[in-house]
């Protein structure tokens, strides 16, 4: 199914942007994984609409609710599902589309590819919408991660034909002050220059009717050697796969990227030496991956995100029931930049590719026995009680 992302652990997600409800189905998450919901509500808040001037003004609560899959606050190791209701709708704002379809939308190839059954209403399951399952999905799999030792951060890099800059992430190790700063600006940013910077250029888009993109930066830290397989299942390629999937997506590169190609190899490569014991690269041009497997260091990518195409200008178009040209101007409630409300969302993707990763490599550690009285009965069971 074109919804549906992994191979030890499985995501599909379901729903269109106006529907009753959105939601997803996951199989194969091991059991005992510790979810704490306030947590993770607090993770969906980051990417949920109407919470700031520089979004839309549809506002969700996108509170989610699990219908199975976790009880007594832990994974049970069967299929997890949830749903979000989808309260704030206008519908009404949508009805043109069929007709004329919004440039730089998915309208025109979807009314070409599914002859007019799509739900275009909000932009149906093309919307970004559906990114809040993908984000209780992906936020569970964050909370399982740190479990495990492995953190993953983003931030806006990049935003706006300015391109106004943010302080990068170390690549080579973990800083907690970023991380807290990350979360404490206005916009996701280690800078606070950067962000104040980039929420005015957003800002100064809206008031002129128009939209930017940017640039996200993710990295995961604390991921061991050797996860990853090529040629087709390397983490490049699952974490690409799956970041593809979120609406707006344009462009992803690992490491130093497409600069890469204008560095010799005497700079690009990433030199290995011994410390404590253990094989260490000097930098990381590769960005933790080589030959699609971890190398230990912290996986870093970045993912370029488009203008938002629903603006308020009058735009050219075509009338499809007229056979003639058109013009038109979206209705609507929509984000002057989506960068900010992404950048959650590349964290949950990223954390949902390699949980998978590490699941099917047999990496993720095991949960202990939930009681003592059921570590008794499972040794018992494995090898035989008192008087056997």
């Amino acid at each position: 199914m074109s919804s549906t992302f992994g191979t030890a652990v499985r995501l599909s997600i379901f729903g269109e942007s106006h529907s009753a409800a959105i939601g997803c189905a996951v199989d194969g998450l091991p059991a005992g994984i510790a979810v704490d919901v306030a947590r993770l509500q607090a993770f969906l808040d980051r990417r949920a609409p109407g919470r700031d001037a520089t979004a839309t003004a549809r506002r969700e609560a996108d509170a989610p609710r699990f219908l199975s899959g976790i009880v007594n606050g832990r994974t049970t190791g069967t299929p997890l599902a949830a749903v979000i209701e989808n309260a704030n709708t206008r519908s009404s704002d949508y009805d043109e589309l069929r007709r004329i379809p919004r440039p730089g939308h998915a309208d025109f190839p979807a009314q070409v590819r599914y002859r007019g059954y799509q739900d275009v209403a909000g932009g149906g399951h093309f919307s970004g919408r559906l990114t809040a399952p993908l984000c209780v999905a992906g936020g569970i799999a964050l909370q399982a991660l740190e479990a495990a030792g492995v953190t993953v951060v983003a931030h806006i890099a990049e935003l706006g034909p300015e391109r106004i800059a943010d302080e990068p992430l170390d690549p080579l190790s973990i800083d907690a002050a970023q991380q807290r700063s990350i979360l404490a600006h206005s916009l996701p940013c280690v800078s606070a220059q950067a962000a104040d910077a980039m929420r005015a250029r957003i800002m100064a888009a809206k008031n002129d009717l128009d939209s930017v993109g940017g640039i996200i930066e993710c990295a995961a830290y604390g991921l061991p050697a050797g996860i990853g397989d090529p040629m087709f299942d390397g983490i490049e390629n699952r974490i690409a796969q799956i970041a593809f999937g979120i609406p707006a997506v344009k462009g992803v590169e690992f490491g130093a990227g497409f600069g890469a190609a204008r560095l010799t190899g005497s700079r690009n490569n990433d030199a290995f030496r011994m410390e404590d014991g253990r094989v260490r690269p000097q930098a990381n041009h590769a960005g933790g991956i080589l030959g699609g497997i971890t190398d230990g260091m912290p996986v870093i990518w970045r993912m370029a995100v488009k203008p938002t195409p629903s603006i308020g200008r009058a735009q050219q178009s075509v009338d499809l029931a007229a056979g003639a040209n058109a013009e038109l101007k979206v209705r609507g409630r929509h984000d002057p930049c989506i960068v900010p409300r992404a950048v959650p969302v590349a964290e949950a993707a990223c954390a949902f590719a390699l949980l998978d990763a590490l699941v099917e490599a047999g990496a993720y550690p095991a949960a202990p026995p939930a009681d003592a009285a059921a570590a008794t009965a499972l040794k018992s069971a494995r090898f035989g009680g008192a008087g056997h």
